[in-house]
């Protein structure tokens, strides 16, 4: 398939820059693909369309405050650097501007309670920087460091809590799980009440997500990996709900690819499990450990928008884009969502 075929015209003004006030109050495109229909709601009706016996499987990844803005230290010239994955006090990071971090390239920032230096250029055009600090290290990232938002969030984010979920925990995303963006605690609190089952797993988000595919078709695209966690506790959960006949609905494609990667690994039955996964998901794929998707509208030719291709039906799924470009839908991070799903339980 040529990448070409997953294109769309967004109006620049669609892109959402900044959360709604309350984040229940988005709205919410439902589409059923048995009957090839399409809803309009708010975000919070989505209490209508679960069922006692569902489970919403939500990522708890954290996001780091990741951006941090320096100076090197030869020069007192600006660097930016962006950390996306750790191993020890040495990270694999995108600085920018890269022409001026050569390996040996020393970087403050705070006015010299944190250095790094780079030790390699790396496949991507990113950098690894050792990092070199006393104190705790996320203590001080806390201080010095913002919040990573996508490059097409072109305004600044006050309330850097909205870039997290109410339900975050464990920190290691260079980005947010979006789709997780509009739960409330109270609407969690009235889905537990109804019946609806949660369930944590963990994939830390790296920035590959967001990388446009360089490629001409599809099949030659290189998938990135990101870490994974499913605990024990979640793959007791969703075997009881497989077994009562009940809907596994992926909170966000991080949690559908966890959940593909994991149900791959043994059939008919999930396992507690770790690791990196690289699993692409595009139209032809077979859907093992997933029964419906709440997600936000994506990237034209982006990896996201060929997964969730791969489940509405890819002439279905333009054809529901482009209605919510005419209603006037806000899209990518802070903007509107839309569950995609066949129909009730099934029993």
């Amino acid at each position: 398939m040529n990448i070409n075929e997953f294109d769309f015209e967004l109006p620049e003004e669609l892109i959402a820059q900044q959360p709604l006030k309350e984040r229940d109050q988005s709205r919410l495109l439902v589409m059923n693909t048995k009957e090839e229909t399409i809803a309009h709601e708010q975000f919070h009706q989505i209490e209508d369309y679960l069922e006692a016996g569902d489970c919403l499987v939500l990522n708890n990844t954290k996001v780091w405050p990741a951006r941090l803005i320096g100076e090197k230290k030869e020069t007192g010239a600006g660097i930016e650097v962006l950390l996306l994955q750790q191993e020890g006090d040495k990270w694999e990071t995108l600085v920018k501007p890269a022409k001026r971090v050569k390996p040996g390239t020393v970087v403050t920032f705070g006015d010299g309670r944190l250095t790094a230096e780079c030790t390699k250029v790396l496949e991507h055009g990113g950098r690894e920087m050792v990092f070199t600090y006393d104190g705790i290290f996320l203590e001080i990232l806390q201080e010095l460091g913002e919040m990573p938002l996508p490059p097409y969030i072109k305004e600044k984010l006050e309330d850097q809590d909205r870039y997290q979920t109410v339900y975050a925990e464990h920190y290691g995303s260079a980005a947010a799980p979006t789709a997780g963006l509009h739960f409330t605690t109270a609407l969690l609190e009235r889905l537990k009440a109804k019946g609806v089952r949660t369930a944590h797993l963990t994939l830390h988000v790296g920035l590959g997500t967001f990388r446009p595919v360089s490629a001409e078709t599809v099949e030659e695209h290189d998938m990135h990996a990101e870490f994974y966690h499913l605990p024990q506790e979640t793959a007791e959960i969703l075997n009881e709900t497989k077994s009562a006949g009940k809907r596994i609905i992926a909170v966000g494609t991080t949690s559908a690819r966890t959940l593909e990667t994991v149900a791959g690994k043994q059939e008919n039955k999930f396992m507690e499990a770790r690791g990196w996964t690289d699993i692409f998901i595009y139209p032809g794929y077979t859907f093992q450990g997933i029964d419906a998707l709440l997600t936000n509208f994506h990237l034209p030719k982006s990896t996201l928008v060929m997964l969730v291709s791969a489940l509405a039906g890819k002439e279905f799924l333009f054809r529901a884009y482009g209605e919510a470009i005419r209603e006037r839908y806000r899209f990518f991070s802070f903007g509107d969502a839309m569950l995609i799903h066949s129909g009730g339980n099934n029993e």
